[in-house]
């Protein structure tokens, strides 16, 4: 029996590697996926030029065709080329969801250093974020583009503006519990310096789960964006966004599908990679994240 009992014994053993490594390897594969996804939509979004038709070039004659060689996607109301609008799209729902998401990281991440860190702060500054999370994403943001109009700047603002509260919470709660830790404590007590302190031994705990969160605030942005554009307080509509191509094509949808399908795929499958990666960091950061799903 006690042969037995160490042979079932080494033999778990010898599996638990194996069992580590295909957990590890599931938890990498969703931010493997994800980010190559993504890599390979900023890559077809920069290369545009090189293989993409004129977005903004109308020739009345062959509107609403369908698929060709000429037209992979086929053309909308206006004889517009819709692979090239969607390409183009891209550009403007990435550019808005990635600086939206650095935007929203960094003020959050100031924000929330000193309101978690420097408790004389803290009252305040969590009374107006919960003003903020208060007003509707959306309804803010038509607010701001409203009162100076529309454009690519104040649209990443509009955009990350709202998402900032949510940031700001999530590294103050950080920020408490790091801030009662022996080291921090220990540090403080030898003479460390606030600045010091901060950076070497809070800061770099904020870091894991304000990537995560970073992710997800770009899939709340681009998603923003395509809604802003959609009800044509976005971009300007000579700019092709997923957004205003869907608004536009909206009475087509019976007799050219593709010209609402293709941005809406794009959006689609560009959030979907955001989420993947975001997903992937989680696990990959907090373990115990994916013994709870």
């Amino acid at each position: 029996m006690a042969h037995i009992s160490d042979t079932l014994t080494s033999a778990a053993a010898g599996r638990q590697p194996v069992f580590r490594f295909v957990r590890v390897a599931r938890q990498r594969a969703l931010v493997l996926i994800g980010g190559g996804l993504l890599l390979l939509l900023i890559l077809l979004a920069l290369a545009a030029p090189f293989y993409a038709g004129d977005p903004r070039n109308i020739d009345p004659f062959v509107r609403l065709k369908p698929p060709s060689p000429e037209h992979w996607f086929g053309t909308d109301h206006l004889g517009r080329d819709v692979f090239a609008r969607a390409i183009y799209g891209a550009r403007i729902s990435l550019t808005v969801g990635l600086i939206s998401a650095l935007l929203a990281a960094g003020t959050g991440l100031l924000i929330g250093v000193v309101a978690g860190y420097l408790r004389k702060f803290d009252n305040i500054i969590m009374r107006i974020m919960d003003a903020l999370m208060s007003i509707p994403t959306i309804l803010l943001a038509i607010a701001l583009i409203s009162l100076t109009g529309p454009g690519i700047g104040i649209l990443i603002v509009a955009v990350a503006l709202p998402q900032t509260p949510s940031v700001t919470r999530l590294v103050r709660s950080v920020v408490l519990s790091v801030r009662e830790r022996s080291y921090v404590e220990a540090a403080v007590c030898g003479g460390a310096r606030l600045p010091k302190v901060l950076w070497r031994h809070v800061l770099p705990n904020t870091i894991p789960p304000l990537m995560v969160q970073s992710a997800i605030v770009c899939a709340d942005a681009i998603m923003t964006e395509a809604g802003l554009s959609f009800l044509g307080v976005g971009v300007p509509p000579e700019i092709p966004s997923w957004g205003n191509m869907i608004a536009s094509s909206r009475l087509y949808l019976a007799t050219a599908p593709l010209t609402i399908f293709a941005p809406g795929i794009f959006l689609a499958v560009t959030v979907l990679a955001v989420n993947l990666l975001g997903d992937g960091l989680r696990d990959l950061f907090d373990p115990r994240a994916k013994r709870r799903r």
